[in-house]
């Protein structure tokens, strides 16, 4: 089976002037987070659609979905961990829960703030995640990439032909995220910072597929001002 894993456990504390995580902003007229599910249900390969969300507003989440999109058998919203990797986990029990799991099953991960996906992009993610395990959207570092240890002089310029800036989706055989999810250290949970770095640890291939730049993740007041004049447009 396929799975979409909609990930919208975080408050969006970078977000200034809200009294509300920022996948619940309105943009033309329904919240960004309604945007993004859309995009999933439009895609007839997905068996189910999960939505991890921070306990603090899941009936909140339950009331918008309900208003927006209505019954659907193929919606399901869970309780979201205590961080992102924390959410994906809490998709997977509740998957393997209902459904068990099979070596066949893929789950694709996608920010709930990234409502500018295409179908494009989802459809590359679910055919490459079952020819390769394990896939990150990617888009080439169009900027100089400066590293510095201090936060005050320049450690290192690395070659930006070789450098991507990550996207989402994230997209996995199940069993395989599984098994390195299980295989963690604590330490090793501690460097964490998205999915796939967790078979990067675990020295397992991850395969590109090609982003988009319009698929950006609305996190500033400045983004959700772009993507507020995209939607005008």
């Amino acid at each position: 089976m396929i799975y979409a894993a909609i990930l919208a456990g975080g408050k969006g504390t970078r977000m200034q002037n809200t009294d509300v995580p920022k996948q619940f902003l309105e943009l033309d007229g329904k919240p960004i987070i309604i945007h993004t599910v859309e995009k999933f249900l439009m895609c007839n390969r997905f068996d189910r659609v999960y939505i991890g969300i921070n306990p603090d507003w899941h009936s909140f989440c339950e009331d918008l979905v309900r208003k927006y999109i209505g019954d659907n058998d193929r919606m399901r919203i869970v309780v979201g961990g205590a961080d992102r990797n924390g959410t994906i986990v809490n998709v997977l029990d509740a998957i393997e829960s209902e459904n068990g799991l099979n070596d066949d099953d893929i789950i694709v991960t996608h920010d709930a703030v990234r409502p500018f996906v295409t179908d494009r992009i989802i459809e590359e993610n679910i055919d490459s995640a079952i020819k390769y395990g394990a896939v990150d959207t990617v888009i080439p570092a169009t900027d100089t990439i400066v590293r510095s240890d201090d936060g005050a002089v320049i450690a290192n310029i690395p070659d930006r032909s070789t450098l991507y800036q990550g996207q989402t989706p994230q997209s996995f055989n199940i069993k395989l995220l599984r098994e390195c999810l299980d295989s963690l250290t604590e330490d090793e949970k501690n460097t964490l910072t998205d999915a796939c770095k967790i078979l990067v640890l675990k020295n397992r291939s991850v395969h590109l597929v090609a982003g988009e730049v319009l698929n950006f993740k609305i996190t500033t007041v400045g983004d959700y001002q772009l993507a507020t004049a995209m939607l005008k447009k």
